[in-house]
């Protein structure tokens, strides 16, 4: 039997270490929450950011720069790799 993915839409914002961009406010507040965890080291002293661990239902789950994080239909929060992301979901106007 086939299915197709029912038109939901999310939110989702691309995890990156460029400080020019501002994350929205509810994945600040998953940080604040402790629902997600910013993976740094100290290199040649600064700190670098090398990721995050995204707090799930189902466990811990690494994202890196360049992956997205999504916010689902029930606030749920979880990583997706950039090329799957791209296949899956489409911006919405």
């Amino acid at each position: 039997m086939l299915y197709r993915k029912k038109p939901i839409v999310i939110e989702a914002f691309r995890f990156t270490t460029d400080s020019d961009v501002i994350a929205p406010d509810w994945f600040t507040q998953a940080v604040v929450d402790r629902k997600i965890s910013i993976k740094r080291r100290l290199v040649d002293g600064s700190m670098k950011i090398l990721g995050c661990m995204v707090h799930t239902l189902e466990g811990n789950m690494e994202a890196h720069p360049g992956d997205y994080i999504i916010r689902g239909v029930k606030d749920e929060l979880y990583p997706c790799k950039a090329d799957i992301f791209e296949e899956t979901y489409e911006p919405v106007s």
